[in-house]
């Protein structure tokens, strides 16, 4: 009789051992939490990016909570908080306002949970672990060179008149592209080839807070009028995204400007949208510059992955990016100019968009 009673309670212990063990696996194998913070659904080019790492990272059997804030610091801030209440190891976060969630970063890195910088970068936090995005400076220059080739195809010999712009001045990009650009324009506007004739020529002073487009045509309107009004021709205008540049095209429109004629400015821009593309392919806007978030999202997916997996991701530089309290080791892909000539071979080739998108 006792030796069944011990019997019993071996195999009791067995068991109750299985099952905490099965248990005990089950929550080591619970697959991993990561947060995904866009600044705006109303955005395609956000939408996008956050789709496709959603999709990649849920099929490497990751769970994944995407938000959008819809450009509201408050919003972005209540939303990485509740990722991280949810248990999230890793943060992707495209900040609203580059330096609003410095407090929570540095709380979440004391906790262990890895943040990488999705395009633009996270500044005033150590907690920062590494940055994904373009050549941002090289993104300038291409803007600039391609309104001074614009300027000298569709204007002839100079000089020319332009009028600057700049992205939000809290998102750390905009900064980037802007010396981007004046590394280009400097020497061209010391030597009088092109005038800002407005005088507005510091980031401070042509920066659209958000990227909004409808600043960037209130602030186009103004400078027509006080500087353009009586005759003196607009040749072309440094916009910095395609949102801002359809703002500037708005404001064209509204003050006579047709195009095809000789009245109608150059004008640049970035992210490949739908809508500028088909801009591009009318002649109202001469270019965009194209960054194929589908890789840069891939890209994002890996460092996801490593970082999960105590790898050390893919780096390919590691001294541009300070965000004033450490160099965050990046990884740069390379961005490409479009205009009427190659959108074709660029963005429909590469299944970016479709005949169909841009019609």
């Amino acid at each position: 009789m006792k030796k069944a009673l011990a019997l019993v309670v071996v195999l009791a212990i067995a068991l109750l051992s299985a099952a905490t063990c099965e248990i005990s696996n089950n929550i080591r194998e619970s697959p991993a939490l990561i947060g995904i913070s866009m600044p705006r659904q109303t955005s395609v080019r956000w939408t996008k990016d956050g789709d496709i790492m959603t999709d990649i990272l849920t099929g490497r059997g990751y769970n994944v909570d995407l938000q959008f804030a819809e450009n509201d610091v408050p919003t972005q801030k209540q939303q990485v908080e509740a990722m991280l209440a949810k248990g999230a190891k890793v943060l992707v976060i495209a900040a609203v306002d580059s330096s609003a969630l410095s407090s929570i970063l540095d709380r979440a890195a004391e906790d262990g949970v890895s943040v990488i910088s999705y395009d633009r970068l996270l500044v005033d936090t150590a907690a920062v672990s590494y940055y994904a995005t373009f050549d941002n400076f090289g993104v300038g220059v291409l803007q600039a060179q391609s309104l001074i080739d614009g300027l000298r195809e569709k204007k002839g010999p100079g000089p020319y008149n332009i009028e600057l712009f700049a992205g939000s001045p809290d998102d750390t990009n905009s900064g980037f592209f802007f010396k981007g650009a004046e590394s280009v324009l400097r020497s061209l506007i010391d030597s009088g080839e092109v005038t800002v004739v407005s005088g507005l020529t510091t980031q401070e002073q042509v920066g659209i807070i958000r990227w909004d487009g409808a600043i960037a045509e209130t602030r186009m309107d103004a400078i027509l009028d006080a500087y353009y009004s009586a005759g003196k021709p607009l040749h072309g205008v440094l916009s910095p995204s395609d949102g801002i540049s359809r703002g500037i095209i708005s404001a064209f429109y509204s003050f006579g400007f047709e195009p095809g004629n000789d009245n109608w400015p150059v004008v640049t821009g970035q992210d490949a949208e739908a809508e500028s593309i088909k801009m591009i392919t009318t002649g109202e806007q001469y270019s965009t510059v194209f960054k194929d978030t589908r890789e840069l999202a891939r890209m994002t997916a890996d460092m996801v992955e490593a970082v999960l997996e105590d790898r050390a991701p893919v780096i390919n530089d590691t001294t541009t990016y300070n965000n004033n309290v450490k160099i965050v080791p990046s990884y740069l892909l390379v961005p490409y100019i479009v205009h009427a000539d190659n959108y074709k071979q660029l963005i429909i080739g590469s299944g970016y968009l479709t005949e169909d998108d841009i019609r």
